[in-house]
């Protein structure tokens, strides 16, 4: 996790990595490594013999896609990345961590949320119109109902169009499996802790780590999570969030809805975009 004592994470992350862990179980045991058809398909003796040459290409192809896709950062998302990074090493140092829940107050480290919260109060003092994200999705018949909470920063551009930069704390803790082969864990363990990067940049590391989950899962003969999926991953980051400034509302960091883009389709901001602060609260003009 991205802070010392846990300050990030919070106790609702290690829960939920527990029970994630636990339904990976369930399956791995539910499918057990004499069965595959859990694979996706019939495997025959010759796919089994020329299955070890396919499986290395595929893992060097993800390890350089993966290289290539974290390698593509702009001047601007360098400088939100190098003041995130100080203000975690800020929230670190905090004596008392950082939390300012009444019902966490005894809880080491403190929680989730108030680390998001503190993360966009100090980008916001360094001048970024940046805001905590809450995003939540229906079920559909490929993936679980879910929400997810992070920060981002709305960055405008010399064209006069906006850009926004997706920062998540945990980012490599969202990709970790339990039943992970070597090849997958490999891949995890080049993920940066702190992600900072624009919808395209993620969207590239999503597929290729949704893609890599899918073949760990096929080597080991276990079901595909639904959790696991890349609509799933997407939907935590690039679907339509909640965007609330730190400080606004309530403790609990209600706000409301602002569209910024979905998983299906990048944000578009008007070129006269209009940005207003209604008592902390942004209100982005969108198409």
């Amino acid at each position: 996790m991205v802070v010392g004592g846990e300050a990030a994470a919070g106790s609702e992350m290690s829960l939920s990595n527990m029970v994630l862990g636990f339904y990976e179980e369930a399956e791995r045991e539910r499918c057990p490594a004499d069965g595959g058809v859990a694979a996706g398909g019939d495997d025959s003796d010759d796919e089994g013999s020329s299955g070890g040459g396919e499986s290395k290409a595929f893992w060097q192809e993800q390890r350089a896609q993966l290289h290539d896709a974290l390698a593509k950062t702009s001047a601007a998302e360098s400088r939100i990345q190098a003041d995130t990074e100080d203000a975690v090493r800020q929230m670190r140092a905090a004596a008392g961590g950082v939390c300012s829940c009444a019902s966490r107050a005894a809880a080491a480290g403190g929680c989730r949320g108030c680390a998001l919260r503190f993360v966009a109060e100090r980008l916001r003092d360094a001048g970024y119109n940046s805001a905590v994200c809450r995003s939540k999705w229906s079920r559909t018949p490929d993936i679980p109902s879910g929400e997810h909470t992070y920060v981002d920063v709305v960055v405008p551009t010399r064209s006069g169009k906006a850009v926004r930069v997706v920062i998540e704390l945990n980012f490599r803790a969202e990709f970790e499996m339990a039943r992970g082969g070597a090849e997958y864990k490999a891949l995890v363990a080049a993920l940066p802790e702190v992600f900072v990067g624009r919808s395209e940049k993620l969207r590239s590391v999503v597929r290729v780590m949704c893609a890599a989950a899918k073949q760990c899962a096929r080597e080991n003969n276990m079901h595909m999570a639904p959790w696991r999926k890349q609509r799933y991953m997407e939907a935590k980051w690039l679907g339509t969030p909640e965007r609330v400034a730190p400080g606004a509302g309530d403790a609990a960091g209600a706000a409301a809805a602002v569209a910024v883009g979905s998983p299906e389709k990048q944000p578009k901001f008007r070129a006269s975009m209009l940005t207003l602060d209604f008592g902390g609260r942004t209100a982005v003009e969108v198409v």
